[in-house]
């Protein structure tokens, strides 16, 4: 078992942030200010196959772990994430069982799913197909985003089924989802969210929450959270940029 999934079974505290700048550069600058791990967007940032093998590359440049976030639940998608080296993918919107069922079979190798055997980067390009045969089901994570309405209303059955790491809350989407945007709504929000953290951490899973900062962290690891994306490269590059050219033009 690879030591990034032990430690998100094992509730220890991760935190890492989603990286939605297309270009291996950004990964580097990313992985060098030491997060636990990197998510590569691609459900909504403009990445496409060929770029996330690249940016998995410079991840391992710095031995951070590169999760994929991939665009829907195809399994060719989450397939060609992992053939490129992703230590983990995180499927959104994930709103039945069925739907979770689905996001297991296409991460494993048979007999434990459907994912299909190539000769890609993970498998050394045909060097280590039979030790990779051997060493994936144990060593992917999976990591679910539970964002939807129906996925609030089934979270005890998704939360049982086994091949699930961590039931990832996506708090945007969710708030839409059940009609509580807005401050005026936080209290039905944070409800939401526990019920969810309460209905993962019984079925023995980790629980993962995206915050837009690191402000409240503790809060929420009080809550039964411990894996966290905080926000992006390009949220933090736009953030840090404002906060420079804001402090310049006070000092002149």
């Amino acid at each position: 078992m690879s030591g990034f999934r032990q430690t998100c079974i094992a509730f220890d505290r991760v935190i890492g942030t989603f990286a939605a700048i297309p270009h291996p550069v950004a990964v580097e600058i990313t992985a060098a200010s030491g997060p636990d791990f990197i998510c590569i967007d691609c459900e909504h940032a403009q990445i496409g196959r060929e770029r996330v093998e690249d940016m998995i590359r410079a991840a391992d440049l710095h031995n951070v772990p590169a999760m994929v976030r991939v665009p829907g639940h195809a399994p060719e998608a989450i397939a060609s994430a992992l053939d490129a080296g992703a230590a983990g993918v995180l499927v959104p919107r994930v709103s039945s069982a069925a739907e979770a069922r689905a996001a297991v079979a296409a991460t494993r190798f048979p007999p434990a799913g459907r994912r299909g055997v190539g000769p890609g980067r993970a498998a050394g390009y045909g060097y280590r197909i039979a030790e990779t045969l051997k060493s994936a089901n144990e060593t992917i994570v999976l990591a679910i985003q539970i964002e939807t309405a129906e996925g609030l209303a089934d979270i005890e059955e998704i939360a049982a089924i086994e091949g699930i790491d961590v039931i990832f809350i996506g708090p945007g989407d969710l708030s839409v989802s059940i009609d509580v945007m807005g401050p005026e709504n936080a209290d039905r929000l944070n409800a939401a969210i526990r019920r969810i953290a309460d209905a993962a951490r019984a079925a023995g899973k980790a629980v993962g929450l995206f915050r837009p900062d690191g402000s409240d962290v503790a809060t929420w690891e009080k809550a039964g959270i411990s894996f966290f994306i905080i926000g992006s490269d390009a949220m933090m590059l736009s953030a840090g940029l404002a906060a420079g050219l804001k402090q310049a033009r006070s000092e002149t």
